[in-house]
């Protein structure tokens, strides 16, 4: 059984949460009311997994995660509200530890809960067996400076990256998959990738469109290299990131003799978008094997791996994230297990293989 703490100041929200998962035969449920609240239940109620609202009264979810965190560590699901306030707080909550996040109903509560409900159980459920990325105190401090800390001045870092931009047409581009704890995830593989790195990066986050936006200004102040979202037909540039747009897919494609990337709609044929397995798909069609290199990281369910691996069998380069760093090893496992990773690492190393298929 999956001991479940549901923590909610909406007595509606306790109310409808508590109901869906009591309909579910594996989970035990038990209800807090407040960040308070859900600390004094920690120990004595033990929760494999938690349910988590940002916003509170006094202490709010971000300060209870970061006390939980701390304390007794476990897998924690934040419940957001889908605007730009909340993705930046969502963001800000898998960086301290968060596994994943689920929507918060708006309008009519009660009339959509059950639209959201089989999402909510699979992303708990899968919560629930996940890997915790816990950072010590002193880590978690640095946490809070570490875009000033890791970013050079803006003006200076434009200067470099318009220098380094080479306009070869056989340049490599790296194509990124990630679901769940894939935020962090990002942080930790485009972080130490310097400004003169060679290639575009392509990213594909399974998010809703509410929060890529802000996902790409957060790496964007976090790394070297210049990162921005897909809203557009963009031509890909090396020493720039590019993260493919919410609630739609992202495809390469050519114009002018460029190769660029473009939001396109959603996909009926995929789950889960932006979607790994179009993007692949696409750049396969436009590019060569050999210039290709795949990085499938954390994330429940297989988006990615047939590509990725159709990738590697035509001469591509493949890179799947360890199941030992892996948040939920879902995604790269696939790929293992399809034979077609060409290189397994764990996280704090997927940097290096990259710099080292650039000869970096």
């Amino acid at each position: 059984m999956i001991k479940l703490l549901i923590v909610d100041d909406s007595a509606l929200m306790r109310r409808l949460l508590g109901q869906i998962f009591a309909a579910e035969d594996d989970f035990v449920v038990e209800i807090a009311r407040d960040g308070e609240e859900a600390l004094a239940k920690l120990h004595g109620f033990a929760p494999d997994v938690v349910t988590l609202d940002i916003h509170m009264p006094g202490m709010d979810g971000l300060a209870c995660l970061d006390r939980l965190m701390l304390e007794r560590p476990c897998p924690v699901v934040m419940v957001s509200a889908l605007t730009a306030d909340g993705a930046a707080e969502t963001l800000e909550a898998m960086a301290l530890g968060a596994v994943d996040f689920v929507e918060k109903p708006g309008g009519a509560i009660s009339l959509r809960i059950d639209e959201v409900a089989p999402v909510i159980v699979e992303k708990v459920r899968a919560a629930s067996r996940a890997r915790l990325r816990t950072m010590r105190l002193r880590e978690r401090v640095r946490l809070r400076s570490r875009a000033a800390e890791a970013s050079p001045p803006p003006v200076a870092r434009r200067a470099r990256r318009v220098a380094a931009s080479p306009a070869a047409a056989t340049y490599r581009i790296v194509l990124v998959g990630a679901s769940t704890g894939g935020p962090p995830a990002l942080d930790a593989l485009l972080a130490p990738l310097p400004v003169t790195f060679p290639w575009p990066i392509v990213v594909a986050q399974h998010m809703p469109a509410t929060f890529t936006g802000a996902l790409a200004r957060r790496l964007d102040r976090l790394c070297a290299l210049t990162v921005s979202e897909v809203v557009r037909a963009t031509p890909l540039l090396p020493g720039n990131v590019y993260i493919a747009r919410g609630d739609a897919d992202v495809q390469l494609s050519t114009r002018g003799g460029e190769t660029v990337a473009m939001a396109v709609p959603a996909s009926a044929e995929h789950r889960w978008h932006p979607s790994v397995d179009r993007l692949v798909a696409s750049a396969l069609a436009q590019r060569p094997a050999g210039q290709l290199v795949g990085v499938l990281m954390t994330g429940m369910g297989s988006d990615g791996a047939e590509t990725m691996a159709q990738l590697r069998s035509l001469g591509g380069h493949t890179i799947a994230e360890a199941e030992e760093s892996a948040v939920v090893w879902g995604m790269p496992g696939a790929l293992v297990r399809l034979g077609g990773a060409e290189t397994v690492a764990p996280l704090d190393r997927l940097a290096d293989e990259l710099l080292k298929l650039a000869g970096a």
